[in-house]
């Protein structure tokens, strides 16, 4: 079995209490860099442990040395900064993430997250899962609005070197021995939302045309990586707090996003939000759903008979051979996550390992 695997996961978990105290000190000035990283490091090969031991074949740091999803990633990329989030706003939470801007030419100044990608993988058996934000991250929130004028007079341009940064930043990765990049991209489910449309166009953008300018980046990024690299893409209608951004079926985006040159979509699917399943007709029988059944906003875990309802439902669409399950997001987007318990996350890793088995026997 290669990835993505029948039993996957997202990546960010939720941070133990020992690493936000840790990070509390060390913005105090009571704690060194060196002293935050030697727990960090602690803290990475625990959540390790507990992955393995559940049997999930996919393992990630937990994202626990991320302060954000996304933004620790693009803000070290040159001409990039960071400003406030003009919207669409998270309901339910007053406090809002700020959103990458782009300031100067953009290009990758050198390996990215890599180190900690190293770590993860000398202290794992299974197979080292790196996430990183996708190349349509740097347009969407702000979109043209967003871009320097003078810097990219031509948005051409613009694609042109976030796709060559990109493919340097992947390359990094491959040199370090990664064989499975998921690339983290709320952009197609955000675009199925009339409301976020209209901010496309304020921001001066047509939302029509965006999939494909998005698909064609992408394709640009991931093209030259080697053959042994499977390469996945997350989207979701945002997750931050246990709040959501946007709603919508993917019916509008999915034809195209399903051109992306990639090995399988991890699909959000936990509620009403995402639609129906409708718009799985259009997968490439050589690419893989990863359905997103298992919400991680809330800790109420789900029915396993109503999963596996769904599962029989999707394979009415997709064959079963195609299909994979997982949570329908991180656990924690942010460093301080979502609203559940740490046992609730465990459980919902667990029902989703299990539930596969019971599915995909062996293959699991």
């Amino acid at each position: 079995m290669t990835a993505p695997f029948r039993a996957d996961q997202v990546g960010s978990l939720l941070r133990p209490a020992s690493l936000i105290a840790a990070r509390a000190e060390r913005r105090a000035g009571r704690l060194s860099a060196e002293e935050l990283a030697a727990r960090e490091d602690s803290a990475v090969r625990e959540v390790v442990g507990k992955q393995e031991a559940i049997g999930l074949q996919a393992i990630t740091d937990g994202e626990f040395r991320r302060e954000y999803w996304h933004l620790d990633f693009l803000k070290l990329l040159n001409g990039v900064t960071l400003a406030e989030n003009p919207g669409p706003k998270f309901g339910g939470t007053a406090e809002q993430p700020p959103i990458a801007t782009v300031t100067g030419k953009v290009s990758c100044p050198g390996p990215i997250m890599v180190d900690p990608f190293r770590f993860l993988k000398q202290v794992t058996h299974a197979t080292a899962k790196v996430t990183i934000p996708s190349p349509s991250m740097l347009h969407l929130r702000g979109g043209r609005a967003a871009i320097s004028q003078a810097v990219y007079p031509d948005l051409a341009d613009f694609w042109d070197d976030v796709a060559q940064a990109y493919r340097a930043a992947i390359g990094h990765f491959a040199a370090a021995g990664c064989s499975y990049l998921q690339l983290d991209d709320v952009a197609f489910a955000y675009l199925a939302d009339e409301k976020f449309r209209a901010s496309c166009r304020r921001n001066g953008d047509d939302p029509a045309l965006l999939p494909r300018r998005y698909v064609d980046t992408i394709n640009a990024a991931v093209r030259g990586r080697p053959a042994g690299m499977a390469v996945t893409m997350h989207t979701c209608h945002g997750n931050f707090r246990s709040s959501w951004a946007t709603e919508g079926g993917y019916e509008a985006v999915a034809e195209t996003m399903f051109d992306c040159d990639i090995d399988g979509f991890f699909m959000e699917f936990d509620s009403a939000r995402s639609g129906t399943f409708e718009p799985l007709r259009l997968l490439p029988r050589s690419k893989k759903v990863v359905l997103g059944l298992v919400t991680t906003k809330v800790g109420a875990i789900e029915s396993r008979e109503e999963i596996l309802r769904r599962i029989d439902a999707a394979a009415k669409l997709v064959p079963l051979e195609n299909l994979c399950l997982s949570p329908q997001c991180g656990f924690a987007s942010d460093a301080l996550g979502n609203k559940l318990s740490e046992d609730d996350q465990w459980r919902k890793l667990e029902l989703i390992v299990s539930v596969a088995r019971e599915v995909w026997g062996t293959q699991a």
